[in-house]
């Protein structure tokens, strides 16, 4: 069995935290792991070229809701959700992360991912006909949690502040379940928003923190469900260090 971590990448945009982890892969921050795919549901994203400018390069693929719907009529957003979902499966990740991903997932989506599988049910099970376990998904939202929930978080954050509701806002990395954005947070980050300046100060200054906590959430849930494995000889050479570091000269 591979020791690689695997993960797929959703986003709808220009990638800028989709760059964040593909620069941290296989480094410190993301070690032995690798993005096996990235998704998008707007073909013209800019994180797609991102992926494929990449070294090496990601695999990409490109699905959305209205142009599924219309090739398919009887079909739902929850087939939509479906059909998304057995694309992830193919790739057999270990973690899904949603880099900017601007569409809500449904039971379609969610059921597939988190369902404990058997044999008997083929749909749900790797390539290799083993039984496989949950896959967790994550999702990266611009707001602290309980707050802005949904849509333009930055922007309704902003208003609140203006409004004298708010003094601060942030960014949080959660668990994504059925409700939106009510999972259970893994990284949070506060985000202060300062007297005067304008929404593109605070958005840029938000961005910047969205690309660590998207890095630092990542690592958090692979080493849950799939800790970086270190060989006798790593251990060793690790030991020696330590000791080397620790003794007195």
């Amino acid at each position: 069995m591979t020791t690689t971590r695997r993960i797929v990448v959703l986003i709808s945009g220009s990638g800028t935290n989709l760059q964040a982890l593909i620069d941290a892969q296989n480094t410190p921050q993301l070690p032995d792991t690798r993005i096996t795919l990235v998704i998008s549901n707007r073909k013209a994203a800019y994180g797609l070229i991102r992926a494929q400018q990449s070294s090496p390069p990601i695999p990409t693929a490109y699905l959305a809701l209205q142009p599924y719907l219309k090739a398919n009529p009887g079909k739902t957003r929850d087939d939509y959700d479906a059909e998304v979902a057995k694309i992830v499966l193919k790739e057999d990740p270990d973690l899904v992360v949603l880099a900017g991903w601007m569409h809500v997932f449904g039971d379609g989506f969610l059921d597939l991912m988190y369902s404990v599988t058997t044999e008997e049910d083929p749909e749900k099970t790797t390539s290799g006909g083993i039984t496989r376990v949950p896959i967790p998904v994550i999702n990266l939202h611009p707001a602290l949690p309980g707050a802005f929930d949904g849509t333009n978080a930055i922007q309704r954050a902003y208003e609140a502040f203006q409004k004298g509701e708010i003094k601060n806002s942030g960014v949080m990395v959660h668990k994504v379940v059925k409700a939106v954005d009510r999972g259970e947070p893994l990284i949070v980050r506060e985000v202060p928003i300062e007297g005067g300046e304008p929404l593109e100060s605070f958005e840029e200054r938000l961005h910047r923190v969205e690309h660590e906590v998207i890095v630092e959430a990542t690592k958090k849930m692979l080493d849950m469900v799939k800790p970086v494995q270190v060989s006798f000889c790593e251990l060793c050479v690790m030991l020696k260090n330590f000791i080397d570091s620790s003794c007195p000269r």
